[in-house]
């Protein structure tokens, strides 16, 4: 059979493969590890966490999988939906993140870091969906772009969710870095140690992302009503907020004393071992609930337009495995807080992007100084709201 056939008839044997793939994976390995898990010299009889918190990754990776083939195959509108896969990719990043610190607590600073980083990046591509929903979907909304007041507000929302972007990886990094160093003090709320210091700049910054993002819901509730944005911001805040706010939570009862009661620990070892378990396993059985609840809230229905061109398969995995979106951004982040602090601009002209566009394009200015470029939303080019 030609090669050219088997890739024009991708949508027919991609979902059928992929689950094939996955039943062997789980035929292979499962069993073993099972069978380690309940025999004599395998994991404690007292912490069936692994096992159980396994069963539930099982469960939640193939549904969010599934959801991000569906999109894949029904990739009508780019725009919208390189966002979405990249959203969906949480929950599998974030069981299989947990149930490694599950298996050995000794990797966990390694995964966590990437776990971390991701965390952000989920927040900004989340922002980029509604910021391009609002330009692409309702087109009423334009007309929003063209009040002042409103524009202001646009852009301290986007600017305010990015620094996000740029602390979560940075205090990732400097975690890190400590770790190495044996000064990170994992649960320990010491003065000569950094974790305290960088949980309170990660709450902060957390906190200033997720009052953006709700501001922004606010300002745009009639515009983005289309969308049942409800479900979506729920399904983000929950796993992300709740998920830190959870974990800062069994921290501060592993301080006071209250887990190693519960639990029948005595030294700040396994207390510390405990507190890191019970978070993971949490986090396994939490991540089989987002999966089912993302795959209502970003489902891949309202994108099965037949009369509408679809993507290929290599449209889809190269928009999927694209991150240069959020450099481009970053970059305009720093430019924006660079001239608020004073920082005089080479060009007294320039303009701040609300959506970034990696593509050099020529843009058009019209009088209400509302930018836009001749582009369709089915090129899967992000088009830019420019602010002047």
């Amino acid at each position: 059979m030609p090669i050219a056939y088997i890739l024009r008839n991708w949508k027919v044997w991609l979902r059928p493969v992929v689950m094939a793939c996955y039943i062997v994976f789980i035929i292979i390995y499962v069993p073993p590890f099972v069978k380690k898990s309940i025999v004599k010299g395998g994991f404690k009889k007292n912490d069936p966490t692994p096992l159980i918190g396994g069963a539930f990754v099982v469960l939640a990776v193939p549904i969010s999988v599934w959801e991000i083939m569906q999109h894949m195959i029904h990739y009508s509108k780019p725009y919208l939906q390189k966002h979405i896969i990249k959203i969906l990719w949480m929950v599998p990043i974030y069981a299989l993140n947990a149930w490694l610190g599950l298996l050995d607590p000794s990797v966990g600073i390694y995964v966590d870091c990437f776990r971390e980083c991701y965390e952000a990046y989920v927040i900004y591509n989340f922002m980029i969906y509604l910021l391009n929903f609002l330009k692409f979907e309702n087109r009423d909304s334009n007309r929003n772009f063209d009040n002042k007041q409103h524009k202001e507000l646009v852009l301290k929302c986007k600017h305010g969710i990015l620094q996000y972007c740029v602390v979560r990886p940075v205090t990732t990094g400097i975690a890190f870095v400590c770790h190495l160093k044996g000064i990170y003090g994992d649960g320990e709320f010491k003065s000569d140690v950094a974790y305290p210091y960088i949980i309170i700049i990660n709450n902060i910054s957390q906190f200033v992302a997720m009052f953006f993002l709700a501001r922004f819901y606010k300002a745009n509730r009639p515009e983005l009503a289309p969308m049942h944005p409800i479900g979506k911001f729920f399904c983000i805040k929950a796993v992300i907020f709740f998920s830190f706010l959870q974990q800062v939570v069994i921290t501060v009862l592993a301080h006071t004393d209250i887990l190693s009661s519960v639990f029948k620990a005595d030294s700040d070892e396994e207390i510390q071992n405990i507190s890191y378990k019970l978070q993971n396993f949490l986090l396994c059985i939490e991540m089989f609930l987002a999966a089912v609840a993302h795959r209502y809230s970003f489902s891949h229905r309202p994108f099965t337009n037949e009369q509408v061109e679809e993507k290929s398969l290599c449209d889809a995995f190269v928009a999927m495995l694209d991150f240069s979106d959020i450099g481009a951004d970053l970059k305009e982040h720093f430019g924006f807080y660079g001239r608020s602090l004073g920082w005089k601009s080479r060009d007294s002209r320039e303009t701040t992007p609300l959506l970034a566009n990696s593509a050099s394009t020529d843009t058009l200015r019209d009088e209400s100084g509302y930018h836009s470029v001749d582009n369709s939303p089915h090129s899967g080019r992000d088009t830019p709201i420019v602010i002047t």
